[in-house]
């Protein structure tokens, strides 16, 4: 990006600073989709008919133990069943006591019991999986769900097609891409990261809105300066970040002079009410923007429930520091979740917005069936649960089940790839279309196979 309001001379790699590229906003989180969408609709690819469906996608980083919340095993030994009792909630299933909003909105989503996964029990290869549909092998990064949503269909307003809140993802322990990414579609289809936190008393847009330095006659004048400027481009045309930066020039300045964009991320606008009913912390509050977001025009949101597993509170309950105990996730995690969640599926509903808008809980992996010694779970991709609801889902519904302790799929095994295409086909794509993969090469938009879990649809 370029530096509007003074000829900075430092450099990167590529000749020009991140500094200077952020004075305008954040390009490459823009793409303007608009020729792809066109396109796509013309092949059928995509249902024109859908075109009006958003997804919102709350990633329960650190993966909730699936016995401690949504698949109680009430029989089971107690070093299976944990400490927590089971409700009735309004469906046809039980959850757990640390999850009462959950049970009393439990109408308006349903729960896939049977989900697993073959990559290493590390954090971020659990990210990769149930963010893209794919493990990452072979060096091939692939994009995220909300990347090809914007590939496929575009933009729908001076807002970015996908955001991340409150930032993305951090440190894992595996070394590996996270999936929150435009992968091998390009830099372009980044996704736009808050990078804030919106539950602060003084949170701001960085990246966003035009910088203090920027006055309002100078922004004014910002247009005019794009000649001035073209001169300096030149120098760059040869790299990729010139070429992401003459794509996507104008839709950093449609955003940053957007009063959609500014008021979309004005949680001032809210009544005080609104904003407690959500949680006055930062995922609860990130649930309330998301919902301000999608009526704003966003097509995806990511939600990052945490942003590390590490010396943070999380649902990574290994027992023990650096890592969340039981009682944390009891006292802490759960409670801050669960109003969180039910305030936004009720809101949407309140609103008219939930069958236009999908949201699925999703997390790396689930915890193992026993407890361990330091009085944790440990990480077990072999079982875990997932929710959806909205978008054409069918809410009150348990889907799948796993065996009598939760440690495997006994009925309905589901693959992060179906979980993935569950998305796709309730926004609209079509499961056999293919985008532009490594090289240029055609890559189907999901693995052989792999088809939305239709259950959760009739």
């Amino acid at each position: 990006m370029l530096n509007l309001t003074a000829r900075g001379t430092s450099h990167t790699c590529n000749g020009t600073t991140r500094r200077d590229f952020l004075q305008i906003g954040t390009l490459g989180a823009l793409g303007l989709g608009l020729p792809q969408y066109l396109a796509a609709a013309e092949r059928g690819v995509v249902d024109p008919h859908k075109d009006n469906r958003s997804c919102i996608m709350i990633f329960n980083l650190g993966a909730p133990s699936q016995l401690d919340t949504f698949d109680m095993k009430p029989e089971a030994p107690a070093e299976v069943r944990g400490p927590f009792q089971a409700i009735s909630t309004k469906g046809d299933f039980q959850l757990s006591e640390i999850l009462p909003r959950h049970a009393e909105i439990a109408d308006k989503f349903s729960i896939i019991r049977s989900c697993y996964h073959t990559a290493a029990a590390v954090h971020d290869a659990g990210w990769q999986m149930l963010q893209t549909g794919r493990q990452f092998t072979g060096g091939v990064n692939y994009p995220h769900a909300g990347a090809v949503l914007q590939y496929m269909r575009g933009r729908r307003s001076d807002l970015p097609a996908h955001v991340v809140l409150p930032e993305t993802m951090g440190r894992g322990g595996g070394n590996l891409p996270n999936g929150q990414a435009g992968g091998f579609l390009g830099k372009t289809y980044d996704p736009f990261a808050l990078m804030a936190d919106p539950s602060k008393p003084n949170f701001k847009v960085p990246d966003l809105l035009p910088p203090p330095t920027l006055g309002d006659v100078r922004i004014d004048r910002r247009r005019r300066m794009r000649a001035a400027i073209e001169g300096r481009m030149k120098e760059l045309e040869a790299t990729e970040s010139a070429k992401m930066l003459d794509k996507n020039f104008e839709a950093a300045y449609r955003l940053m002079n957007s009063t959609q964009a500014r008021e979309a991320f004005d949680l001032t606008k809210e009544p005080t009410k609104v904003r407690e009913r959500y949680g006055m912390n930062r995922f609860g509050q990130c649930c309330l923007l998301s919902r301000r977001l999608i009526e704003a025009g966003v097509r995806f949101v990511t939600i990052n429930t945490f942003l590390t597993v590490f010396n943070e509170v999380t649902w990574d309950i290994h027992g023990s520091k650096p890592f969340t105990t039981i009682e944390g996730m009891k006292n802490i995690v759960a409670p801050m979740y669960d109003q969180g969640y039910s305030a936004l599926l009720t809101d949407l509903a309140d609103r008219g917005m939930l069958d236009d808008t999908l949201v699925c809980g999703l997390a790396e992996f689930g915890r193992t069936p026993k407890v361990n010694p330091a009085g944790g779970r440990d990480h077990w991709p072999q079982c875990f649960s997932t929710t959806f609801a909205g978008g054409g889902v069918q809410g009150g519904r348990a889907i799948g089940a796993s065996d009598p302790i939760g440690a495997v799929p006994a009925d309905r095994p589901t693959q992060p790839g179906e979980l993935i295409a569950t998305v796709f086909h309730s926004l609209g794509l079509d499961l056999e279309a293919e985008i532009p993969g490594p090289g240029g090469r055609p890559f189907p938009l999901v693995d052989f196979g792999m088809r939305e879990v239709k259950e959760l649809f009739v």
